[in-house]
């Protein structure tokens, strides 16, 4: 597993990265079940995550405790509750497996020291947040201005694979949309 997330590091960084290996020995294997928690509202984020094979799902509860999902994370990303793990504080955020996974966890001890052993590493963690920050912003907007109908469409063009590997539930959940209205608005299309 550590192969692939070398094989990802290079591919954004490029060969010539001093220290790699010792930086890849901070990551440790984490093989969890589907519908696990790896961080819950209210805890400290422990970890950051790299996703060798399976699908995350961040979500937050309503008052009401249903469930709206920010992000849906599949394999070759990253996933943290970002925030907490930065801060040290509680979570505001919830992270559950989707799907039987396969991780590689960084601790933030691990993590301050691959920023310092590998300095390059600092343009991936960027690019992790800024993709983090523009992916949800650019929901955020975007599913604001479109019809129900749109969403689908929008995630059927810049996400299919969701579209067969994930429940109805979740995605109706990750559009903003009632999973009644997601299931008869899919079958129009």
């Amino acid at each position: 597993m550590i192969e692939i997330l070398r094989q990802h590091i290079v591919g954004r960084l490029g060969n010539d990265l001093d220290n790699l290996d010792t930086v890849l020995n901070c990551f440790k294997t984490v093989t969890i079940d589907r519908n696990q928690f790896l961080v819950q509202e209210g805890e400290v984020c422990k970890y950051v995550y790299f996703i060798v094979k399976g699908c995350l799902q961040v979500f937050v509860y309503d008052d009401e405790m249903n469930e709206t999902t920010r992000d849906i994370v599949i394999e070759g990303t990253w996933c943290s509750e970002l925030i907490s793990f930065g801060s040290g504080k509680p979570a505001t955020e919830n992270i559950r497996t989707v799907e039987h996974s396969e991780l590689l966890a960084i601790d933030r001890q691990g993590f301050q020291k691959m920023m310092e052993t590998v300095p390059q590493f600092n343009k991936v963690y960027k690019q992790i947040l800024e993709t983090s920050y523009a992916n949800s912003v650019y929901r955020i907007n975007t599913f604001v201005a479109l019809s129900a109908l749109d969403r689908i469409k929008w995630l059927m063009e810049f996400r299919p694979k969701l579209m067969t590997r994930v429940s109805s539930k979740l995605i109706a959940s990750y559009l903003g949309i009632n999973k009644d209205v997601f299931s008869r608005l899919k079958a129009k299309l």
